[in-house]
């Protein structure tokens, strides 16, 4: 009955901490940050929480800038709150609400390069848990459309993330129980 309390116990401990794993979501999945990549519908089944990440891929004809709403309306280049162009950018999503991204190409954004993400507020997720933006430096260079960013970075779709840890704890949970039945 003990070795059931405690199998028991570690499971559940197991279920709290894999349900509050980040997910780090590439942006454009194998397409990237690109202007032929429909980034409205990449978004749109996601459900992004406080903690997650966005990876942004893209040539060096690309960039990325965070901006305003009303500047992501009009696709306004010119004031932006961040701005990044290395070709490899990893965004924390440290707090809830709207986050708007374009491509600093204004012809580029107003092709539809831009991203529009809401951020759910997660009280278990932390700011301080998030991952941290990549200095450029220590990051590889694309230096052209024709690099694959599915051969250098797993895709959103790949990685485990929340739903799929509940999953696993669930699993593992129920073969526990019927192995100790």
């Amino acid at each position: 009955m003990a070795n059931l309390f405690l199998v028991s116990v570690l499971s559940i401990l197991g279920m709290a901490l894999t349900s509050n794993a980040a997910t780090t979501y590439m942006v454009g999945d194998n397409s990237g940050w690109d202007i032929s990549t429909n980034l409205d519908n990449w978004a749109s089944d996601k459900k992004f929480q406080v903690g997650d990440a966005l990876m942004f891929q893209y040539s060096s004809s690309h960039s990325v800038s965070e901006v305003t709403k009303p500047n992501f309306d009009s696709c306004n280049t010119t004031n932006v709150v961040n701005t990044y162009s290395n070709g490899n950018t990893t965004v924390p999503l440290t707090k809830p609400g709207s986050r708007y991204f374009l491509c600093g190409n204004k012809l580029h954004c107003f092709g539809g390069m831009k991203l529009q993400v809401n951020v759910e507020g997660d009280d278990q997720a932390s700011p301080t848990s998030a991952p941290q933006t990549q200095p450029e430096s220590s990051l590889p260079q694309p230096t052209s459309k024709s690099n694959n960013p599915a051969a250098l970075v797993p895709t959103s779709s790949s990685i485990a993330g929340r739903d799929n840890s509940v999953f696993l704890a669930f699993l593992c949970f129920m073969s526990t129980v019927f192995w100790v039945v």
